[in-house]
């Protein structure tokens, strides 16, 4: 039987600004999959751009390389992993005039 794990990294929260999630240690895993859920999103041209980050103890940050593609309207959204360090997060650029996205993220985790 496979171990698995999710995680919230936001729960219904509001960004206008860019912004990372929280990190999350990760190292016994095989694979991720974050999911990102926007909930509202302000139809004025905003954008999110998420990117994925690794890191080898939880305060350095590099970028992956894997990125969502832009997000700019309400749904559900989806990106595996595979090759990671020890932690992982996801760092966020919002873009457009006077965005204001609400979102909620998930990390799940399965070995």
């Amino acid at each position: 039987m496979r171990n698995f794990h999710t995680v919230v990294l936001e729960r219904m929260t509001h960004h206008s600004e860019d912004f990372a999630t929280e990190p999350y240690e990760c190292a016994w895993a095989s694979e991720a999959t974050f999911f990102i859920r926007i909930h509202a999103i302000t139809e004025n041209g905003a954008t999110l751009n998420s990117v994925v980050q690794l890191s080898v103890d939880g305060i350095d940050w590099v970028d992956d390389g894997i990125r969502f593609e832009p997000i700019s309207k309400a749904g559900t959204y989806f990106l595996r992993v595979k090759h990671f360090g020890g932690w992982l997060r996801l760092r966020n650029e919002i873009a457009g005039r006077e965005p204001d996205i609400r979102l909620t993220i998930h990390l799940v985790l399965k070995e």
